[in-house]
């Protein structure tokens, strides 16, 4: 005897509503909260520029300054790459607003933005 033939008729409303309700639930973990769309991409946005090595390198260097600042002319020799290269990993970091730029004499000198590196902590907690 089939099992089939003496469960009820049930409607594919009803089916889809209870394969529903389950996946939302089948591990116990629920489907509310976490980050929106938008919230996600500007979070993979800020993640992005500081993803690559060398720019992680670059905050570090700043971070470990005395007055949390360094001249572009410093930073070229401690990542071993040229000027420009260094100056464009640089713009991404003031881009994502992780660094703020001045401009002093004919160098450029950046200095980290404290409240975006928190940010940056946040996305984890």
């Amino acid at each position: 005897m089939s099992t089939t033939a003496t469960r009820p008729a049930t409607s594919a409303v009803a089916t889809a509503t209870a394969t529903a309700t389950a996946t939302a639930s089948c591990c116990g973990i629920g489907v509310d909260g976490g980050l929106t769309r938008e919230a996600a991409e500007t979070s993979a946005a800020l993640l992005k520029a500081v993803a690559d090595p060398v720019r992680l390198q670059l905050l570090s260097v700043i971070r470990a300054t005395a007055d949390g600042e360094a001249c572009v002319c410093d930073l070229t020799p401690v990542v071993g790459l040229s000027q420009p290269t260094v100056s464009h990993h640089l713009k991404v970091l003031v881009e994502a607003g992780l660094l703020e730029r001045e401009k002093r004499g004919t160098w450029a000198w950046f200095r980290l933005v404290p409240a975006r590196l928190d940010d940056v902590t946040a996305i984890f907690r």
